[in-house]
């Protein structure tokens, strides 16, 4: 059975629209977009080299589907271990809308995106990783499909935009497995998922 695996770029308040580029998503008049480029530095760089040797295959929604299989394809080098990973492992695309997929590897998921990535985990081995794709990755964390989450927390505060986790999120005890700061002061977190969460009170003293 494969692990699924988030890896998300977020400030602290939780934002995760178009953290690359003022255009790359501007749904809801957000004008932030490109929030990440001032803190990407080395060792980001080399955390996100690890992350993606690990994979064996990513789960991505259309958005950035597009916006990768726009610019990925065209870097060659094979020694960037992110080009590597994206241009020759499985790709799986889960859309509603999006009839074809080009970039090699591709298929797209058309039916419900719970139960699609579902069966795939039942039926592959290996760490599948989703990159950005917030909305897929809230429709999966509602029921329970992702085991680890790599959170790249950026010292930035935005008070508007799409988050992560966005209200309703399903009740989730987490336990740190890693934690790391890059030079630009990005605070890494890696957490797996631990089940329910525990509940308690403290005790008041007479």
């Amino acid at each position: 059975m494969a692990k699924l695996t988030l890896t998300a770029f977020t400030t602290l308040d939780g934002v995760v629209q178009a953290p690359g580029g003022p255009d790359e998503d501007r749904d809801g008049g957000f004008e932030h977009g490109g929030w990440l480029v001032p803190y990407a530095d080395e060792d980001t760089g080399r955390f996100m080299g690890e992350v993606f040797r690990a994979a064996t295959g990513f789960v991505l929604g259309r958005r950035t589907y597009q916006i990768f299989a726009a610019y990925w394809p065209r870097v060659t080098d094979g020694n960037d271990p992110i080009a590597s990973g994206l241009n020759t492992l499985p790709k799986y695309v889960a859309s509603r809308t999006l009839e074809k997929a080009g970039w090699a590897g591709s298929t797209v998921l058309a039916g419900d995106a719970p139960q699609e990535v579902a069966a795939l985990k039942e039926r592959l081995e290996g760490e599948l990783q989703i990159h950005g794709s917030g909305t897929l990755a809230r429709s999966l964390m509602a029921h329970g499909l992702i085991d680890e989450y790599r959170l790249l927390v950026h010292p930035v505060l935005l008070g508007t935009g799409k988050r992560l986790f966005a209200g309703g999120a399903v009740p989730t005890a987490l336990e740190l497995t890693g934690s790391r700061t890059t030079g630009a002061g990005v605070a890494i977190h890696t957490y797996r998922a631990a089940g329910r969460p525990g509940y308690g009170a403290f005790e008041s003293e007479e």
